[in-house]
């Protein structure tokens, strides 16, 4: 049986998943979609609610993708260290002043 909450689109290269086994498998999974979110590609209600669940911290600490914003949110959801944000830092996005509204 398939969870609904796992996009297939986030695998072009590979069949998806019906289901994921182990932590590798669940870094592959966040670190497919957080490619994605970065891109503009937004998750299903399903997949946002399942990541954020408890079971999801040890995963989100271990993916360590820090030139993706979408990753520095799912360590926010989670309760976990801020880490160094290591991606670009765009100045019509940086000196927008509706981005602490964001």
């Amino acid at each position: 049986m398939t969870n609904p909450w796992i996009d297939s689109t986030l695998y072009p290269d590979v069949i998806p998943p019906t289901e994921l086994r182990g932590l590798a498998e669940r870094v592959d999974f966040l670190a497919r979609l957080c490619a994605a979110w970065d891109f503009g590609l937004l998750p299903s209600e399903e997949t946002v609610a399942e990541i954020r669940k408890p079971g999801w911290r040890e995963t989100v600490d271990a993916c360590r993708l820090l030139t993706s914003p979408t990753y520095h949110l799912l360590r926010e959801w989670h309760g976990l260290l801020h880490l160094p944000y290591l991606g670009q830092r765009l100045a019509y996005i940086a000196d927008d002043p509706n981005l602490e509204h964001v």
